[in-house]
């Protein structure tokens, strides 16, 4: 079981969100028309959850063949139809950027292990989002 705690912290809409270890994340609304947005959106929050859940994935699979990558970056970039509500992601883009002495076929089988297989947050996205990715080592797209 995970558990989490959220607290407004002021008279708008920030929000801080604690987990069980007391670890914080800000949270507020990105599309209010006034004051200052102090905060990620819950749906940024969702993106950071794919990227950090995939990148723990990668090195963990990179690191069981003895590979670990000098540094690994991602952008994604998540897709919605505006104006519908609920707004759903509909398209998630992520290029991974991977630096080190890599086999391309590693890195790129890695990837998708992660996506298909062990990233809990990419298989609750996929029943609404087509998630696709782009594996790059050293520059260079594989």
């Amino acid at each position: 079981m995970m558990e989490i705690q959220l607290e407004r912290i002021n008279s708008d809409y920030l929000f801080e969100v604690t987990n069980s270890n007391g670890h914080k994340v800000l949270l507020d609304n990105k599309s209010k028309t006034e004051g200052v947005v102090q905060g990620v959106s819950p749906m940024e929050l969702l993106l950071m959850g794919l990227a950090g859940c995939s990148g723990i994935d990668i090195v963990a699979i990179l690191n069981k063949q003895k590979i670990n990558p000098q540094s690994l970056k991602m952008k994604v970039k998540g897709h919605r139809h505006a104006g519908e509500i609920p707004s759903l992601f509909h398209e998630i883009d992520i290029e991974i950027f991977l630096e080190g002495d890599i086999a391309p076929e590693k890195a790129k089988r890695a990837a998708q292990l992660s996506y298909d297989k062990y990233c809990s947050v990419s298989k609750t996205l996929e029943a609404t989002a087509t998630i696709r990715h782009t594996v790059f080592v050293n520059g260079k797209e594989v």
